[in-house]
């Protein structure tokens, strides 16, 4: 046997050389390489073209994992696709140390079709080799799809396995680098990030940057740190990274948090639902699939413990013991800054929690230094006195009453003296030249020694009419506070009346309270609030309430109208005009835009002053109120702004653009109700060809109805040509597309059950 046969390649010599200034030409390429991308990206170049394949990829395993990963950049962006390192073809090759030639891949039980369903493309033939170092280690396989022309040979398998051995090293090396370089990164950030959150004093913005912190360190969904309340015996949090600002608290004892603390030790489990420990309750009112689960104890200086900080689903695979060891560490470091803003917060709600109380007093409360000196006054106090802080604080009681209320210095001065509280009712203050009556309260101050500190005046303005106003100003409009002084009290009675109840919310905006911070989300709901209730009011409705972000409203009460539903449907348009000419400002200014969803529902409700003797509000209730806020929260399940129901719609005097947007079972109800999109706040530029997109909306809801869903989806999708935007269309193309795959039988009536309120 000469040389040339006894070549693993070829007999042919010519063929031989070939082959062999390949593998010099990966040594070389490989060589001139920096970076492990780089080294990836060349070989399954040249492995692509070395064997005609369509497509090439190099897995790398991931001892830390159990996986094989490959790496896709494009651009500044980098994707990583992992899979378990015994699971497919590429599995099977890796475990066996064996090259592989499959030439069906669908006839082959190691296939994971899953792969081809997700991105669309058809995997014919396979050719996969291992990736062994000179030591006979394999760490990695590297596989070429669906040879060009003819089937793969055991000769292209040689080769691949040939170049895949003639790149181990390189590969060996930039993975060295990458996960030396990836350590010092880690490192430097971990530095920055402790100490950037430990100067941090808010216990609010401190949970925040921790838990961002936490769940970008850790590559986590979301990330949770719970603080022990000693008195309740509660783990709480006001933060819950990826959920939104919302207060959590459960017994510090229970579930894997409870565990945690009260045990000290670690929890990782890389499967929750395998593990008896995991309680799926709450994923089942969130929607959230919960996967991993990483909980250590906070534990300060002292050995104490304090918390619990939780991490969930990490991305590509469970948590691993360096994972641990990070997190062990952060906590470990951020601990005294948790305290120290723990205990800031306390003495700063303490404060807030008095300043609030003084402030929201409808009472006057003055209190005055053992010189007579004016060292507070509440707003209340201000109002009724008619003057500002800057003219009272600081003077002398004698000073800033004036000659004409002697009265009031006379009980200050007795009280000093005598050490005991004084009470005047009915008394009469001069105040600008007008008469105000007052019940009037002094109390002596005195400190915990029992020390003498001066005086506090709590002032009553008494005046029926101020006193009316000053009520009802607090949550009714102008309009109805009016009718009330001129009618009495009695409107406030329980009553049942027709009424338009409009609800709205912003969209997302979870996610904006968290970028602008506590100011700018108050900034933002302020100016966002002043411009709808304009809308609102100038239709004559009447603002019900703020709840949260969302805003609740009707049309009809307490000042009834003839078109009170058209009223309705203009300032939910008015608001959704307004709302787009101020996002092109927040626009121009690099602000986000806002989003807002309205429901419009009209029935008999209940009206009347609800609540206790301690506080009240005028407000409505009945089924007509929680429809229109289940139409505003089912603007999200359609794609629209402005959902109106069936017994607003039939009575509208007026003629708007609008369509059809479904039959469906609200829960909690048996009957089917009708909703319509109000489209009229649209533009050409928003909506464009939208007399067209309706025309075949409505032709595709009538071949719906029917059952027809072939020709249903049809008129939908030319729909979506006109408007690629459009989502209702796009929401029924994808029924449609179920329906056809699973036909719902002669029972068919085209009505939708809504699952969510």
């Amino acid at each position: 046997m000469t040389e040339v046969e006894a070549l693993p390649f070829s007999r042919d010599a010519d063929h031989y050389m070939e082959r062999l200034e390949l593998l010099l030409d990966v040594s070389r390429r490989v060589a001139a390489t920096a970076t492990l991308d780089e080294v990836l990206e060349t070989l399954v170049d040249m492995v692509a073209q070395a064997t005609g394949a369509e497509r090439a990829t190099l897995f790398l395993n991931d001892a830390r994992t159990g996986e094989l990963y490959s790496r896709v950049v494009f651009g500044d962006y980098r994707r990583e696709i992992r899979v378990l390192n015994s699971s497919g073809v590429i599995g099977d090759v890796f475990q066996a140390g064996t090259g592989r030639i499959v030439h069906d891949a669908y006839a082959d039980e190691r296939f994971d079709r899953s792969v081809d369903e997700r991105t669309g493309y058809v995997t014919r033939s396979m050719l996969c080799a291992p990736v062994r170092t000179v030591n006979g280690e394999v760490i990695g396989v590297v596989q070429a799809l669906n040879r060009k022309e003819g089937r793969y040979s055991q000769d292209d398998l040689a080769l691949l396995e040939a170049m895949a051995t003639q790149a181990a090293i390189a590969l060996q090396s930039t993975q060295l680098v990458e996960r030396i370089e990836e350590s010092r990164v880690q490192e430097r950030q971990f530095l920055d990030v402790v100490s950037e959150v430990s100067s941090e004093i808010h216990l609010g913005a401190l949970l925040r940057k921790i838990m961002g912190v936490v769940t970008r360190m850790l590559n986590a969904e979301r990330s949770t740190l719970f603080l022990n309340e000693e008195k309740t015996g509660e783990l709480w949090s006001e933060v819950g990274e990826g959920l939104g600002a919302q207060q959590i608290r459960l017994p510090n004892t229970t579930g894997i948090a409870g565990s945690v603390f009260t045990s000290g030790e670690t929890i990782n489990i890389p499967h929750a639902y395998a593990d008896l420990r995991f309680n799926p309750a709450f994923d089942r009112r969130t929607g959230f699939f919960t996967r991993s689960i990483l909980c250590v104890p906070v534990v300060n200086k002292d050995g104490k413990r304090i918390g619990v900080t939780q991490v969930l689903n990490k991305r590509g695979g469970p948590f691993t013991s360096e994972d641990e060891s990070r997190l062990k560490a952060f906590t470990a470091q951020v601990s005294i800054a948790l305290e120290n803003a723990k205990l800031f917060a306390d003495v700063q709600n303490m404060k807030n929690y008095n300043e609030s109380m003084l402030q929201s007093m409808s009472n006057g409360v003055i209190t005055l230094d053992g010189d007579e000196r004016v060292i507070t006054c509440n707003a209340a106090g201000l109002r009724i006195f008619r003057i500002d802080s800057s003219s009272v604080l600081g003077r002398t009681a004698a000073e800033w009453l004036g000659a004409a209320n002697t009265w009031v210095l006379d009980k200050v001065r007795r009280v000093e003296e005598k050490q005991e509280s004084e009470v005047v009712v009915d008394g009469v203050l001069q105040i600008g030249g007008e008469r105000v009556s007052v019940n009037l309260t002094v109390v002596p101050l005195v400190s915990g020694e029992d020390e003498k500190l001066g005086t506090m005046l709590l002032v009553e303005d008494i005046s029926r009419e101020k006193r009316i106003k000053s009520t009802m100003a607090r949550y009714m409009d102008p309009a109805l506070a009016d009718r009330l002084l001129a009618e009495g009290e009695e409107i406030l009675g329980g009553q049942s009346a027709l009424a338009t109840v409009l609800f709205s919310d912003i969209r997302s905006f979870t996610s904006l309270t968290e970028e602008l911070g506590a100011q700018g989300t108050v900034s933002l709901l302020n100016e966002y609030f002043t411009l709808m209730v304009d809308c609102i009011q100038s239709e004559s409705g009447m603002l019900d309430k703020f709840i949260g972000d969302a805003i609740m409203a009707t049309f009809g009460i307490p000042l009834p109208h003839d078109d009170d539903e058209d009223r309705a449907v203009k300032a939910a348009v008015a608001m959704m005009r307004e709302l787009a000419t101020w996002n092109r400002r927040r626009l121009e200014n690099g602000l986000k835009p806002v989003d807002i969803g309205i429901g419009l529902n009209t029935d008999t409700v209940v009206s009347g002053n609800i609540g206790s003797p301690k506080r009240m509000d005028f407000t409505v209730i009945g089924d007509g109120v929680n429809l229109a806020s289940r139409l505003e929260s089912a603007c999200k399940q359609y794609g629209a702004h402005i959902l109106v129901s069936e017994n607003t719609y039939k009575r509208l005097k007026g003629t708007y653009r609008s369509r059809e947007a479904d039959r469906v079972i609200v829960k909690g109800k048996t009957e089917p109700s009708v909703l319509y999109e109000v489209l009229d706040y649209h533009t050409e530029g928003s909506f464009p060809n939208i007399a067209e997109v309706l025309s075949l909306f409505k032709l595709g809801q009538e071949h719906y109805r029917r059952g027809v869903f072939d020709r249903a989806r049809s008129a939908f999708e030319q729909a979506l040509k006109l408007h690629p935007g459009d989502a209702l269309s796009q929401l029924y193309v994808e029924r449609c597309r179920r329906l056809m795959r699973h036909p719902p039988g002669e029972s068919w009536s085209g009505v939708w059950r809504l699952s969510e309120k």
